[in-house]
Formats: C-alpha cells, sequence, structure tokens
C-alpha cells in the first residue's frame, strides 16, 4: 500500500485529514500512529473545524518538516531550501484545486455549523472532496521527497 492509499484508509478509520497524511508516513518519518495522530489532531477541519488552511495540507507541511526541514535556526541556506519546498507542495496542491483553504474546498458542501465534529457517515464521505484531498496531499509529498533525494 502506497502513502496515497494509506492516507485514504486512514481517513476512513475516522482520523481527520491531517491525521490522515501523517500517520500515512510513519514508516518514514519514523513517528508511532498514536504521536503523529497526536501531533496532527488540531489540523483538521482546517485546524480545528476553523475552516482555515486545509488539514491535509498542514499533515504534508508537518511531514516535510520532519523529513525534509532544518534544525538549525542560522542555517539560512536549509530554511531557504525548505520554505522553497513548502512553496511547491503549495503551488501543487493549489493547481489541482485552486486553494488550500478548507472553507473554499468545502464551500459548496453542507455542513453542520458549530464546533462539534461531524459523525462519519456514508452521506459525509460521499458530500466532501477530503477523501481525495489526503491522497493528494500524500501523492505531492512522495513527488517531491523522490524529487528532493535526487538533488541530494
Amino acid at each position: 500500500m502506497d502513502h496515497a492509499e494509506k492516507a485514504r484508509a486512514l481517513f476512513l478509520e475516522g482520523y481527520n485529514c491531517a491525521q490522515a497524511v501523517v500517520c500515512a508516513f510513519g514508516d518514514l518519518t519514523g513517528l508511532d500512529n498514536d504521536t503523529a495522530a497526536r501531533l496532527a489532531s488540531s489540523f483538521g477541519g482546517g485546524m480545528g473545524r476553523l475552516r482555515e488552511v486545509c488539514g491535509t495540507v498542514s499533515g504534508a507541511l508537518l511531514v516535510l518538516g520532519l523529513l525534509r526541514g532544518y534544525a538549525d535556526p542560522k542555517d539560512f541556506k536549509a530554511k531557504t531550501e525548505h520554505y522553497h519546498l513548502v512553496q511547491e507542495f503549495v503551488r501543487r496542491f493549489q493547481a489541482i484545486n485552486g486553494t488550500i483553504l478548507c472553507r473554499d474546498l468545502l464551500k459548496n458542501i453542507k455542513t453542520v455549523p458549530g464546533n462539534n465534529p461531524e459523525p462519519r457517515t456514508p452521506e459525509y464521505y460521499a458530500a466532501r472532496p477530503c477523501l481525495r484531498h489526503v491522497g493528494e496531499a500524500a501523492e505531492i509529498v512522495d513527488a517531491l521527497l523522490c524529487e528532493t533525494e535526487q538533488n541530494r
């Protein structure tokens, strides 16, 4: 099972969009599923259901940070390279979807107002593009990891 398939399967198990992406890359990040799920838990629903940056984008950027990020705040070259990687991820996601904002990705979807997560029903999954976005985010991360590995 590749990372996109794994992310989609995790989303269908009930993990939020960010968790599904981060947990799918556990084989590369070294994070156990519990740690990965906790790390990404705040980003589902566009940051705690605020409908801001799509959780799949946030999850993907967490993975890219873990695998291609920088730790030394004085390493300007590494910081620059990482920011370019982040921007390339966003460019590719936007090229497919037109936006990285959850509220825009769901603008024609009827959602239940309020702060509480919605129950995961067949109707929930059928009405939302989230499953597709989870897979897209994982596919873009895989492509970028492959490309950056070749340039190392």
